[in-house]
């Protein structure tokens, strides 16, 4: 980890500097960044063990995040290069809280339950305001198939527990749903919430056109100006398998092999091998309707990358971020040094974005140490 000296030789100098130093802290918004945590699990090989539970993982990944206050960022000329991180303003994770109940796979009820025991007992970081750091949630495909059925058999055949628990610590109803009354056709998760001059957009599995109807209604209050990050699980280039399937009576069955995550009718073919051309274009379309939306952050097939989505007919730069699982990352369930997490940086008054690779398992022998890898500043 990365250590800093100053000597001063006046008070004075002291006090300035404390106090340019508390003006730039209020104006600087910090966010870790996760996805697909997958309670339910295990993990093949961690710290010297084997067939290591979702549990252990996710609380050595939270060990690590309460970490992060008391450590420096990289001096990597990004936002707020060699200052102190002192405070995270949200812990934002885009879905699959609870793996999928197939075979061998605890009912997402149970999953869910140590979902919050965990994030809800063991993170202790806080807030610009010194309140406790708020945890932004949106759903996965797992989270949807265990609320509305697959196509391969599951047990139980419905579980909404984790799709209920996300609904009522986001949407906030008067009446909180249960896995018995929540439905998945009305019970809609997406949100806006703003912290700190910066709206954060959360939106179910991928922004189809139902999501974008409702987006484009949500941000008409939008203030000018006002930077927009949008959170969902999958990337922009969508697999034909999230949509409604199209043949008969548009069921989930183990011939089409839909899995009906979106409620848009998939239109580029009949089959899971054709392209999701037409609705990525929706997507590119709606986007260049909404240059308020500043970035794209999504998890699903999980490691670090940070890319500009050009859309099917490269028309649109938008910078992207995909993010790693502590639980199903493609490079790091194989190699746990390469497990990872994001920290999202923002300057308000410069209105620029840096979002940085934490590294936080490469020694697993002396777990307290994180590093940093890949890093990305874009302008808001």
């Amino acid at each position: 980890m990365m250590k800093r000296s100053r000597i001063f030789c006046f008070l004075p100098v002291i006090l300035s500097l404390r106090a340019l130093s508390g003006v730039a802290q209020d104006s600087v918004l910090q966010f870790v960044f996760t996805s697909d945590v997958h309670y339910g699990i295990t993990r093949t090989h961690f710290r010297g063990a084997d067939s290591v539970a979702s549990t252990v993982v996710n609380r050595a990944m939270i060990a690590a995040i309460n970490r992060l206050p008391g450590d420096p960022l990289p001096q990597d000329g990004g936002v707020g290069s060699g200052e102190k991180i002192g405070h995270l303003d949200g812990i934002l994770i885009t879905g699959d809280i609870a793996n999928r109940e197939e075979t061998g796979i605890q009912p997402a009820a149970a999953s869910w339950r140590q979902f919050e025991a965990d994030y809800d007992r063991l993170l202790k970081t806080t807030d610009r305001q010194h309140q406790p750091t708020p945890i932004l949630l949106g759903p996965g495909n797992h989270d949807v198939s265990n609320a509305i059925g697959f196509w391969r058999p599951v047990q139980p055949a419905r579980d909404a527990s984790s799709m209920a628990g996300i609904y009522n610590r986001m949407l906030r109803p008067a009446h909180p749903l249960t896995a018995a009354t929540y439905d998945y056709a009305t019970d809609k998760i997406h949100f806006i919430r703003d912290i700190g001059g910066v709206d954060l957009l959360f939106v179910n599995c991928w922004p189809d056109s139902v999501e974008q109807a409702w987006m484009s209604t949500s941000l008409m209050g939008v203030q000018p100006g006002k930077p927009v990050l949008l959170f969902t699980h999958s990337m922009p280039d969508v697999e034909a398998r999230f949509f409604t399937n199209p043949n008969g009576d548009h069921a989930i069955d183990s011939t089409d092999k839909f899995e009906n995550l979106l409620p848009e009718i998939y239109r580029d073919g009949r089959t899971l091998k054709d392209s999701a051309v037409i609705e990525q274009r929706g997507l590119a379309g709606f986007l260049l309707h909404h240059p308020e939306i500043k970035a794209y952050f999504h998890g699903h097939n999980n490691y670090t990358q940070y890319y500009v989505w050009h859309g099917p007919d490269n028309n649109i730069s938008l910078p992207t971020f995909r993010v790693d699982s502590p639980m199903k990352g493609s490079i790091s369930s194989k190699d746990e040094k390469q497990l990872s997490f994001e920290l999202i940086t923002i300057d308000m008054r410069k209105r620029t974005m840096t979002v940085r690779e934490c590294r936080w398992n490469t020694a697993p022998g002396d777990p307290s140490e994180l590093q940093w890898g890949q890093m990305k500043t874009v302008g808001l």
